[in-house]
Protein backbone atom coordinates (compact mmCIF):
# COMPACT_ATOMS: atom_id res chain seq x y z
CA UNK A 1 0.00 0.00 0.00
CA UNK A 2 1.28 3.61 -0.60
CA UNK A 3 2.28 5.55 1.87
CA UNK A 4 2.08 10.15 1.61
CA UNK A 5 5.03 11.12 3.20
CA UNK A 6 5.61 15.28 3.62
CA UNK A 7 8.94 16.78 3.71
CA UNK A 8 9.69 20.45 4.28
CA UNK A 9 11.14 20.15 0.61
CA UNK A 10 7.86 18.20 -1.05
CA UNK A 11 5.60 15.75 -0.32
CA UNK A 12 6.07 12.28 -2.09
CA UNK A 13 3.84 9.09 -2.67
CA UNK A 14 5.88 5.68 -1.43
CA UNK A 15 5.50 2.30 -1.77
CA UNK A 16 5.49 1.06 1.78
CA UNK A 17 7.42 -2.03 0.72
CA UNK A 18 9.92 -1.22 -2.06
CA UNK A 19 10.85 2.23 -0.87
CA UNK A 20 9.89 3.67 -4.31
CA UNK A 21 9.03 6.95 -4.95
CA UNK A 22 5.80 6.45 -7.33
CA UNK A 23 4.72 10.30 -7.57
CA UNK A 24 5.75 13.47 -5.81
CA UNK A 25 4.62 17.34 -5.39
CA UNK A 26 7.80 19.22 -5.11
CA UNK A 27 7.92 22.80 -2.48
CA UNK A 28 8.26 25.75 -4.60
CA UNK A 29 11.73 27.05 -5.48
CA UNK A 30 10.71 30.35 -3.67
CA UNK A 31 11.99 29.97 -0.16
CA UNK A 32 8.78 32.56 0.49
CA UNK A 33 6.32 30.67 -1.04
CA UNK A 34 7.79 27.24 0.21
CA UNK A 35 7.67 28.87 3.89
CA UNK A 36 3.88 29.33 3.73
CA UNK A 37 3.31 25.98 2.89
CA UNK A 38 5.10 24.70 6.10
CA UNK A 39 3.13 27.06 7.77
CA UNK A 40 -0.38 25.61 6.81
CA UNK A 41 1.40 22.40 7.66
CA UNK A 42 2.30 23.56 11.30
CA UNK A 43 -1.31 24.90 11.98
CA UNK A 44 -2.53 21.48 10.94
CA UNK A 45 -4.23 21.77 7.26
CA UNK A 46 -3.67 19.45 4.88
CA UNK A 47 -1.81 21.02 1.51
CA UNK A 48 -3.72 20.46 -1.84
CA UNK A 49 -0.85 18.31 -3.06
CA UNK A 50 -1.07 16.37 -0.34
CA UNK A 51 -4.49 15.58 -1.05
CA UNK A 52 -3.76 14.84 -5.38
CA UNK A 53 -0.72 12.66 -4.16
CA UNK A 54 -3.84 10.61 -2.08
CA UNK A 55 -6.27 10.11 -5.05
CA UNK A 56 -3.85 8.51 -7.34
CA UNK A 57 -4.46 5.43 -5.32
CA UNK A 58 -7.95 3.82 -3.89
CA UNK A 59 -6.08 3.37 -0.47
CA UNK A 60 -3.12 5.43 1.35
CA UNK A 61 -1.34 4.98 4.41
CA UNK A 62 -0.04 8.38 5.73
CA UNK A 63 2.92 8.99 7.96
CA UNK A 64 1.78 12.17 9.68
CA UNK A 65 -1.44 12.28 12.53
CA UNK A 66 -2.46 15.53 10.52
CA UNK A 67 -3.06 13.65 7.34
CA UNK A 68 -5.27 11.17 9.25
CA UNK A 69 -8.83 12.03 6.93
CA UNK A 70 -6.37 10.63 3.57
CA UNK A 71 -5.75 7.17 5.42
CA UNK A 72 -4.45 4.95 8.16
CA UNK A 73 -1.63 6.43 10.21
CA UNK A 74 1.88 4.41 9.88
CA UNK A 75 4.85 4.46 11.52
CA UNK A 76 7.27 4.78 8.42
CA UNK A 77 10.94 5.37 7.83
CA UNK A 78 11.44 7.99 5.28
CA UNK A 79 14.59 8.98 5.83
CA UNK A 80 15.79 7.95 2.33
CA UNK A 81 14.14 10.79 0.92
CA UNK A 82 16.83 13.82 1.03
CA UNK A 83 15.91 16.94 -0.42
CA UNK A 84 19.73 16.71 -2.50
CA UNK A 85 18.18 14.02 -4.51
CA UNK A 86 15.84 17.02 -6.01
CA UNK A 87 17.58 19.75 -5.86
CA UNK A 88 16.98 21.59 -2.70
CA UNK A 89 20.30 22.61 -0.67
CA UNK A 90 21.34 23.08 3.08
CA UNK A 91 21.20 27.04 1.98
CA UNK A 92 17.98 26.79 0.28
CA UNK A 93 16.98 24.97 3.91
CA UNK A 94 17.97 27.76 5.90
CA UNK A 95 16.20 30.51 3.96
CA UNK A 96 13.20 28.63 4.03
CA UNK A 97 13.41 28.01 7.70
CA UNK A 98 14.46 31.87 8.65
CA UNK A 99 11.32 32.77 6.07
CA UNK A 100 9.01 30.55 8.27
CA UNK A 101 10.14 31.68 11.80
CA UNK A 102 9.01 35.16 10.74
CA UNK A 103 5.91 34.26 9.14
CA UNK A 104 4.77 32.26 12.25
CA UNK A 105 5.93 34.60 15.09
CA UNK A 106 4.19 37.38 13.29
CA UNK A 107 0.72 35.25 13.11
CA UNK A 108 -2.34 36.74 15.97
CA UNK A 109 -2.13 34.85 18.43
CA UNK A 110 -4.72 33.11 19.81
CA UNK A 111 -6.57 34.47 23.16
CA UNK A 112 -6.29 31.29 25.04
CA UNK A 113 -2.45 32.42 25.02
CA UNK A 114 -3.11 35.60 26.27
CA UNK A 115 -5.46 33.78 28.73
CA UNK A 116 -2.19 31.30 29.97
CA UNK A 117 -0.24 34.46 30.99
CA UNK A 118 -3.05 36.15 32.60
CA UNK A 119 -3.55 33.46 34.75
CA UNK A 120 0.19 33.21 36.24
CA UNK A 121 -0.42 37.16 36.49
CA UNK A 122 -3.25 36.59 38.61
CA UNK A 123 -0.70 34.31 40.51
CA UNK A 124 2.00 36.66 40.70
CA UNK A 125 -0.43 39.19 42.02
CA UNK A 126 -2.06 37.45 44.73
CA UNK A 127 1.33 36.35 45.75
CA UNK A 128 2.55 39.94 46.04
CA UNK A 129 -0.73 40.99 47.84
CA UNK A 130 -0.01 38.29 50.43
CA UNK A 131 3.27 39.60 51.31
CA UNK A 132 2.28 42.98 51.15
CA UNK A 133 -0.60 41.98 53.11
CA UNK A 134 1.68 40.45 55.88
CA UNK A 135 4.04 43.57 55.84
CA UNK A 136 1.40 45.94 56.14
CA UNK A 137 -0.26 44.06 59.26
CA UNK A 138 3.15 43.57 60.89
CA UNK A 139 4.23 47.32 60.70
CA UNK A 140 0.84 49.04 60.77
CA UNK A 141 0.09 46.69 64.20
CA UNK A 142 2.71 48.48 65.83
CA UNK A 143 0.46 51.34 65.87
CA UNK A 144 -2.87 50.20 65.66
CA UNK A 145 -2.85 46.36 66.07
CA UNK A 146 -6.84 46.33 67.08
CA UNK A 147 -7.53 47.07 63.62
CA UNK A 148 -7.01 43.46 62.05
CA UNK A 149 -9.95 42.44 63.65
CA UNK A 150 -12.33 45.23 62.60
CA UNK A 151 -11.11 45.21 59.15
CA UNK A 152 -9.69 42.72 56.84
CA UNK A 153 -7.21 42.33 53.39
CA UNK A 154 -8.41 45.17 51.19
CA UNK A 155 -10.37 47.14 53.22
CA UNK A 156 -7.45 47.32 55.79
CA UNK A 157 -5.39 48.47 53.18
CA UNK A 158 -7.72 50.97 52.06
CA UNK A 159 -8.09 52.03 55.54
CA UNK A 160 -4.72 52.99 55.92
CA UNK A 161 -3.89 54.39 52.90
CA UNK A 162 -7.30 56.73 53.49
CA UNK A 163 -6.07 57.75 56.99
CA UNK A 164 -3.20 56.95 58.13
CA UNK A 165 -3.39 57.79 62.03
CA UNK A 166 -5.50 55.39 64.49
CA UNK A 167 -7.72 58.70 65.57
CA UNK A 168 -8.99 58.98 61.89
CA UNK A 169 -8.86 56.00 61.34
CA UNK A 170 -11.27 54.79 64.33
CA UNK A 171 -13.34 58.06 63.25
CA UNK A 172 -14.21 56.78 59.85
CA UNK A 173 -15.25 53.50 61.01
CA UNK A 174 -17.56 55.54 63.79
CA UNK A 175 -16.06 53.41 67.05
CA UNK A 176 -14.13 53.70 70.07
CA UNK A 177 -11.45 51.87 70.83
CA UNK A 178 -8.64 52.33 73.37
CA UNK A 179 -5.65 50.96 71.56
CA UNK A 180 -2.30 49.50 72.73
CA UNK A 181 -0.50 50.18 69.94
CA UNK A 182 2.42 52.50 69.75
CA UNK A 183 2.78 56.43 68.24
CA UNK A 184 4.12 56.91 65.21
CA UNK A 185 6.41 59.66 63.87
CA UNK A 186 5.14 61.79 60.80
CA UNK A 187 7.41 59.88 58.79
CA UNK A 188 6.93 56.61 59.87
CA UNK A 189 3.08 57.12 58.94
CA UNK A 190 3.60 58.46 55.68
CA UNK A 191 6.32 55.24 54.74
CA UNK A 192 3.14 52.61 55.91
CA UNK A 193 0.54 54.56 54.40
CA UNK A 194 2.53 54.44 50.79
CA UNK A 195 2.98 51.08 51.16
CA UNK A 196 -0.70 50.46 52.15
CA UNK A 197 -1.61 52.64 48.83
CA UNK A 198 0.32 49.86 46.73
CA UNK A 199 -1.35 47.41 48.36
CA UNK A 200 -4.76 48.93 47.17
CA UNK A 201 -3.25 49.07 43.44
CA UNK A 202 -2.37 45.48 43.48
CA UNK A 203 -5.95 44.30 45.05
CA UNK A 204 -7.22 46.64 42.00
CA UNK A 205 -5.10 44.97 39.53
CA UNK A 206 -6.40 41.64 40.90
CA UNK A 207 -9.82 42.83 39.91
CA UNK A 208 -9.00 44.27 36.36
CA UNK A 209 -6.98 40.93 35.64
CA UNK A 210 -9.78 38.44 36.90
CA UNK A 211 -12.21 40.52 34.93
CA UNK A 212 -9.98 40.27 31.65
CA UNK A 213 -9.69 36.32 32.06
CA UNK A 214 -13.58 36.23 32.82
CA UNK A 215 -14.11 38.09 29.44
CA UNK A 216 -11.66 35.68 27.49
CA UNK A 217 -13.34 32.15 28.79
CA UNK A 218 -16.52 33.81 28.19
CA UNK A 219 -15.71 34.39 24.62
CA UNK A 220 -13.45 31.39 23.91
CA UNK A 221 -15.14 29.04 25.73
CA UNK A 222 -18.84 28.45 25.85
CA UNK A 223 -19.14 24.83 26.33
CA UNK A 224 -16.48 24.64 29.09
CA UNK A 225 -18.47 27.36 31.49
CA UNK A 226 -21.21 25.44 31.17
CA UNK A 227 -19.60 23.01 33.16
CA UNK A 228 -17.10 25.38 35.54
CA UNK A 229 -17.14 28.86 36.17
CA UNK A 230 -14.71 30.72 34.70
CA UNK A 231 -12.12 31.30 36.85
CA UNK A 232 -11.74 27.65 37.33
CA UNK A 233 -11.97 27.14 33.59
CA UNK A 234 -8.97 29.69 32.72
CA UNK A 235 -7.26 28.32 35.74
CA UNK A 236 -7.15 24.72 34.10
CA UNK A 237 -6.70 26.56 30.09
CA UNK A 238 -3.51 27.82 32.16
CA UNK A 239 -2.31 24.44 33.59
CA UNK A 240 -2.57 22.69 30.29
CA UNK A 241 -0.67 25.46 28.38
CA UNK A 242 -3.24 26.46 26.17
CA UNK A 243 -6.62 25.69 25.05
CA UNK A 244 -5.93 23.18 22.39
CA UNK A 245 -3.40 21.31 24.68
CA UNK A 246 -5.96 21.02 26.84
CA UNK A 247 -7.78 19.48 24.49
CA UNK A 248 -5.64 17.08 23.10
CA UNK A 249 -4.96 15.28 27.00
CA UNK A 250 -6.70 12.59 28.04
CA UNK A 251 -9.53 12.94 30.69
CA UNK A 252 -7.50 11.31 33.64
CA UNK A 253 -5.12 13.79 33.40
CA UNK A 254 -7.04 16.02 32.76
CA UNK A 255 -8.80 15.58 36.43
CA UNK A 256 -5.28 15.54 37.28
CA UNK A 257 -4.10 18.88 36.79
CA UNK A 258 -3.09 21.19 39.66
CA UNK A 259 -2.08 17.96 41.47
CA UNK A 260 1.66 17.45 39.96
CA UNK A 261 3.59 17.44 43.44
CA UNK A 262 0.70 15.10 44.88
CA UNK A 263 1.62 12.58 41.79
CA UNK A 264 4.96 12.82 42.10
CA UNK A 265 5.13 11.99 45.35
CA UNK A 266 2.81 8.55 45.06
CA UNK A 267 5.36 8.01 42.24
CA UNK A 268 8.91 8.67 44.36
CA UNK A 269 7.37 6.59 47.91
CA UNK A 270 4.38 5.03 47.37
CA UNK A 271 1.66 7.15 48.82
CA UNK A 272 -2.30 7.09 47.67
CA UNK A 273 -2.16 8.53 44.60
CA UNK A 274 -4.63 12.18 43.89
CA UNK A 275 -8.12 11.72 43.21
CA UNK A 276 -8.45 15.15 41.72
CA UNK A 277 -6.32 18.88 40.86
CA UNK A 278 -7.61 21.90 40.75
CA UNK A 279 -11.34 20.73 39.80
CA UNK A 280 -11.59 19.93 43.26
CA UNK A 281 -12.84 23.75 43.45
CA UNK A 282 -16.35 22.83 41.77
CA UNK A 283 -19.15 22.41 44.20
CA UNK A 284 -19.65 19.15 42.84
CA UNK A 285 -16.82 17.75 43.54
CA UNK A 286 -15.73 19.10 46.92
CA UNK A 287 -18.93 18.70 48.20
CA UNK A 288 -18.88 14.95 47.44
CA UNK A 289 -18.47 12.51 49.85
CA UNK A 290 -14.82 11.17 50.25
CA UNK A 291 -15.79 7.71 48.89
CA UNK A 292 -17.86 9.36 45.85
CA UNK A 293 -15.25 12.30 44.99
CA UNK A 294 -12.84 10.66 42.82
CA UNK A 295 -15.93 9.28 40.67
CA UNK A 296 -17.30 12.94 40.78
CA UNK A 297 -14.22 14.29 39.61
CA UNK A 298 -13.50 11.66 36.47
CA UNK A 299 -17.15 11.97 35.41
CA UNK A 300 -16.48 16.33 35.28
CA UNK A 301 -12.86 15.57 33.73
CA UNK A 302 -14.68 13.82 30.78
CA UNK A 303 -17.11 16.28 30.35
CA UNK A 304 -14.26 19.04 30.29
CA UNK A 305 -12.52 17.28 27.86
CA UNK A 306 -15.30 16.95 25.63
CA UNK A 307 -15.84 20.88 26.40
CA UNK A 308 -12.29 21.41 25.43
CA UNK A 309 -12.32 19.76 22.38
CA UNK A 310 -15.81 21.55 20.80
CA UNK A 311 -14.18 25.08 21.86
CA UNK A 312 -10.79 24.41 20.43
CA UNK A 313 -12.07 23.86 17.09
CA UNK A 314 -15.09 24.94 16.14
CA UNK A 315 -17.77 22.56 17.29
CA UNK A 316 -21.07 23.49 17.91
CA UNK A 317 -22.33 25.16 21.74
CA UNK A 318 -23.70 21.59 23.49
CA UNK A 319 -22.73 23.30 27.31
CA UNK A 320 -26.57 22.55 28.43
CA UNK A 321 -26.14 18.82 27.08
CA UNK A 322 -23.29 18.34 28.70
CA UNK A 323 -24.24 19.94 32.05
CA UNK A 324 -27.39 17.90 32.42
CA UNK A 325 -25.19 14.78 31.76
CA UNK A 326 -22.97 15.11 34.10
CA UNK A 327 -25.37 16.08 36.85
CA UNK A 328 -27.09 13.09 35.59
CA UNK A 329 -23.73 11.01 36.31
CA UNK A 330 -23.37 12.52 39.64
CA UNK A 331 -26.77 11.91 40.75
CA UNK A 332 -26.10 7.62 39.73
CA UNK A 333 -23.20 8.43 41.62
CA UNK A 334 -24.82 8.99 44.38
CA UNK A 335 -27.57 6.69 44.46
CA UNK A 336 -25.23 3.61 43.51
CA UNK A 337 -23.14 4.46 46.19
CA UNK A 338 -24.44 5.41 49.11
CA UNK A 339 -22.72 4.54 52.19
CA UNK A 340 -18.81 4.41 52.63
CA UNK A 341 -16.98 1.68 51.73
CA UNK A 342 -17.40 -1.35 54.58
CA UNK A 343 -13.68 -1.34 55.08
CA UNK A 344 -14.03 2.33 55.79
CA UNK A 345 -16.83 1.67 58.00
CA UNK A 346 -14.49 -0.78 59.89
CA UNK A 347 -11.89 0.94 60.22
CA UNK A 348 -13.89 4.17 61.74
CA UNK A 349 -16.15 1.49 63.81
CA UNK A 350 -12.64 0.16 65.46
CA UNK A 351 -13.72 -3.56 64.25
CA UNK A 352 -11.33 -6.20 63.94
CA UNK A 353 -11.96 -9.28 61.80
CA UNK A 354 -10.66 -13.08 63.37
CA UNK A 355 -8.05 -13.31 66.22
CA UNK A 356 -9.18 -14.96 69.66
CA UNK A 357 -9.72 -11.63 70.91
CA UNK A 358 -11.31 -10.08 68.11
CA UNK A 359 -15.12 -9.89 67.52
CA UNK A 360 -17.12 -9.14 64.06
CA UNK A 361 -18.41 -5.84 65.36
CA UNK A 362 -16.94 -2.91 67.04
CA UNK A 363 -17.16 -2.94 70.75
CA UNK A 364 -19.72 -1.34 72.57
Amino acid sequence: MPVLVTKWFGAFLVDEKTGRILDKRLMPADPALAAEKLAEIQRGSLLPEERELASKAEKVSVSDRRQSELGRTVLYDSSFITPEKFGFTAETMHEVMVRLGRLRTSEPLPRDKSLVQAVRSLDDLIETANLLSERLHEWYGMHFPELADMARDRRYAELIADFGDRGRVTEALGAEIESMGADFGREDMEAVSRLAGLLRRVHEDLDRTEEYTSGIVAESCPNMISLVDGPLAARLISLAGGLERLASLPSSTVQLLGAEKAMFRHLRSGKKPPKHGVIYQHPAVHRAPYWQRGAVARALAGKLLTAAKLDAFGGEFMGDALRESFEARVAEIKSKRPDPPKRAQKKQGGGRRGGKRGGRGPRS
